[in-house]
């Protein structure tokens, strides 16, 4: 941690704060193995190895008839006619091999047999007894896939660090492997302060709000794969906050709450972290989520996310989410994004990064048309409903202009 961070008269720009994270933090957990049906977003641990070649043999990419390319006789309509000399369906295989004139009929998957190397797809064929007349321009290896098309034996076709999604756990399948080891899942404790603060579903005075964020942060990290423990909404009491995050800190790998991190003020979080551990209070230059606190209980980290709802939400996505990442082991801590064309005008003061929330529409060329949501307040939780993701106005822009392309960052992506 840099303490200079506390005092820095400038903001941190969100790239050097992920930069940070990258440069401080490594997983924290060990590993443990897992049958495929539950390694759906889990964070690999080893190398997997193909011991096979897949496919295992030349096999055929159609349903039609299989052969030695230029050979058979050729007919006035620009066929050549084969004899047919076997079938061979899909997980059988063609005792012997094809003399030259000779063809099997064959299915999508089944072995290409010995002395065929080229595949005539059954639309473009005619049938004509014990015959079949297949094209003649057809090239020699049409319609194969050959031995090792999509791995070879020995080759590393899944890396530690890769978070498993469904195609992941399918090739592990396809090498034959019925478990994995990954990295075990990582454990935070989220909590809440703040007398104002109530929980949803019990009565409240009218000077008091339920506790959305916790809601909000909870559902999100359940969204990355790691354990939450909730310890709910704490007394505002500098004693009970000490003894709980004392106490978390010891059952946890990540400690998260929002709010009361700006710089400079007193609050009972900050106080307790820093007498149990260290914090470092950073000034981002992004709208909404200026606020942020990272720090340490012990040995075990720690983040303070700003307490407006949008702004822990947002800053959860960009800050929170690839800390996470990195504390569970994953390679990449990428923020997902795609270019859009933008539907609405918007102005600004270079300095501060923006990220506007914004819903996407088709455009009349057919390209996605992203259309800004009308209030920027952080407070507006409503505005994250009803948008599909965040447009990234960089720094140095003064404003987007309808027709621009710009980064959009979309929900889809980031909530996973």
């Amino acid at each position: 941690m840099d303490d200079r961070t506390a005092h820095a008269p400038t903001a941190l720009s969100l790239d050097e704060a992920v930069a940070r994270i990258d440069g401080s933090f490594g997983a924290v957990t060990g590993t443990e193995e897992v049958p495929l049906r539950a390694a759906l977003g889990r964070v690999l641990a080893e190398d997997v190895v193909a011991p096979l070649n897949v496919p295992p043999a030349d096999v055929s990419a159609m349903d039609g008839w299989a052969y030695g390319a230029g050979t058979g006789a050729e007919t006035a309509d620009g066929m050549r006619r084969l004899s047919v000399v076997g079938r061979v369906p899909a997980g059988s295989s063609f005792d012997g091999a094809l003399k030259p004139g000779e063809a099997v009929r064959i299915f999508t998957g089944a072995p290409v047999p010995a002395g065929a190397d080229t595949v005539a797809m059954q639309e473009d064929c005619r049938a004509e007894g014990g015959a079949v007349l297949v094209p003649v321009a057809l090239k020699q290896a049409a319609n194969v896939r050959p031995m090792g098309e999509d791995m070879t034996a020995g080759s590393v076709v899944l890396h530690p660090g890769q978070r498993l999604r469904a195609q992941e756990i399918g090739l592990a399948a396809a090498v034959g492997r019925a478990a994995l080891t990954v990295r075990k899942r990582l454990r935070v404790v989220l909590f809440s302060t703040g007398d104002e603060l109530r929980e949803p579903g019990q009565p409240k005075p009218s000077h008091a709000i339920y506790d959305a964020n916790r809601y909000t942060l909870a559902a999100q990290l359940d969204a990355l794969g790691v354990e939450v423990r909730d310890l709910g909404i704490l007394p505002d009491h500098p004693d009970a906050t000490r003894a709980a995050l004392a106490e978390a800190a010891g059952t946890a790998d990540l400690l998260v709450t929002s709010g009361g991190v700006s710089v400079g003020e007193e609050d009972h979080v900050k106080a307790a972290v820093n007498a149990l551990g260290s914090i470092d209070l950073w000034t981002l230059a992004i709208k909404p989520g200026k606020p942020l606190a990272l720090g340490r209980v012990g040995t075990t980290p720690f983040l303070g996310l700003p307490g407006n709802p949008v702004s822990a939400m947002v800053t959860f996505l960009l800050v929170g989410r690839p800390l996470v990442l990195r504390l569970s082991g994953a390679a990449s801590t990428a923020t997902p994004r795609s270019l859009v064309v933008a539907g609405f005008s918007f102005d600004k003061k270079p300095g501060r990064r923006e990220f506007l929330r914004a819903r996407l529409e088709r455009g009349e060329d057919g390209r996605p048309l992203a259309i800004k949501f009308p209030s920027d307040s952080s407070g507006v939780l409503t505005s994250m409903v009803e948008s599909d993701g965040l447009v990234d106005v960089p720094a140095e822009s003064r404003g987007v202009r309808p027709g621009d392309l710009v980064d959009f960052l979309p929900f889809t992506g980031l909530f996973a």
